[in-house]
């Protein structure tokens, strides 16, 4: 690790990222790899897979965690601290923001013209982050092919831990089919102490800050997945279980979610404002996030020795192709929802082209795609 980046560098960059990085985990990890490999150098392809390989080990979301783990291996603690906390802030606000127009208005304006420019943006940006990261990750052909086996069972349903676990297990296996390395093996794999929470609290009659945030940090401490499974649980807690939230209000929260730049999970943000105001949503916020904070601060020391271990690399080897292969299966689930007709057709392709060529950036395109959006919306309306 150099110790050439300065925390104002890491602040710099984790800020942008956190007002301009919309769609959600995929892209940010795209946009993250485009910024720490490719531009900047910080680290190889194969670190940054080992990385992302370690957030998909612990429950949370996965792109705040790569966030804060590049931040602890440039800078150590106070790089975690400033990372993390910058690529979640601008997003809070902006989620916080929404969250006072809807109570206020009841709607939300332009998401649907927005998320319309967004998708084939990020459609375009997800795809040129796989197509680089395929080499380092299947390297092999045993790992070619259990990441076309983890694509078949993610695409088939299986849950994303059982995808995640399964590869590892049969990376494992495949490794100790081949002739011995001259690793030597240092203890067995040790993972990260989980925050399982309790058996589910009493019903809860009215809304307060420390229930508010006992549920977020509860969340937050055993959600492994996408969005979609945070949308579960909130649906779970605040629907069925407390009735905080109608069906109606979760949806709008998970649509604040898609249209916000920065990571999903500040979706807990407009739903703590919705509940209790601005101090619900500075709650909420923290409640979901601080464990992946404490997760990363625990796992992060760790990486490198799960690398250097035969039976700990190979299943980071397992877990990482894995990784890629779920994102294979988001970007075809999101292809379908982003390109739509012709218009959107024609922006993913040419947000690709200027991708490949390299004569836009993704957070360049990811504005001008918003703006097309909505420009496209209004002229259809008109």
């Amino acid at each position: 690790m150099s110790d050439r980046t300065s925390l104002g560098e890491l602040a710099r960059l984790f800020l942008r990222l956190g007002t301009t990085a919309f769609g959600g985990p995929a892209a940010h990890i795209a946009m993250m790899r485009d910024e720490v490999v490719t531009r900047r150098r910080w680290m190889s392809d194969a670190r940054f897979l080992d990385l992302l390989g370690a957030t998909n080990l612990i429950p949370g979301p996965s792109s705040t965690e790569l966030a804060i783990h590049i931040g602890f291996e440039r800078r150590r603690y106070a790089g975690l601290v400033v990372a993390g906390s910058c690529f979640i802030v601008p997003a809070m606000l902006i989620t916080a923001v929404l969250g006072w127009v809807y109570v206020r208005y009841g709607a939300l304006p332009a998401a649907d013209a927005l998320l319309y420019g967004l998708k084939p943006v990020i459609l375009a940006v997800v795809v040129q982050a796989i197509v680089g990261l395929v080499p380092t990750a299947a390297r092999t052909l045993p790992l070619r092919l259990l990441g076309i086996a983890a694509v078949v069972a993610a695409a088939l349903g299986l849950d994303e831990l059982l995808v995640l676990l399964g590869s590892g297990l049969a990376a494992v296996a495949i490794d100790r089919l081949s002739p011995a390395r001259t690793v030597t093996e240092k203890g067995a794999l040790q993972l990260v102490p989980w925050i399982v929470a309790g058996g589910a609290p009493a019903a809860v009659k009215a809304v307060s800050l420390p229930a508010l945030f006992g549920v977020f940090v509860k969340i937050g401490s055993v959600l492994f997945g996408s969005g979609y499974v945070l949308l579960s649980f909130l649906r779970a807690e605040l629907v069925e279980r407390l009735g905080w939230l109608t069906e109606a209000q979760i949806i709008d929260a998970t649509v604040v979610g898609q249209i916000t730049p920065g990571p999903v999970f500040t979706t807990a943000t407009f739903v703590g404002y919705v509940l209790a105001g601005p101090s619900g949503a500075l709650v909420a916020t923290l409640g979901i996030f601080l464990p992946a904070f404490v997760f990363v601060a625990l796992s992060g020391p760790l990486v490198s020795r799960l690398r250097a271990s035969r039976t700990a690399g190979a299943v980071l080897d397992g877990v990482n192709v894995a990784s890629l292969a779920l994102m294979v299966v988001v970007t075809a689930q999101l292809a379908r929802a982003a390109v739509v007709d012709v218009p959107s057709a024609l922006l993913g392709l040419a947000s690709a082209a200027l991708l490949v060529t390299k004569r836009a950036g993704p957070t360049a395109l990811l504005l001008a795609g918003g703006a097309i959006g909505l420009l496209v919306r209004w002229l259809q309306s008109s």
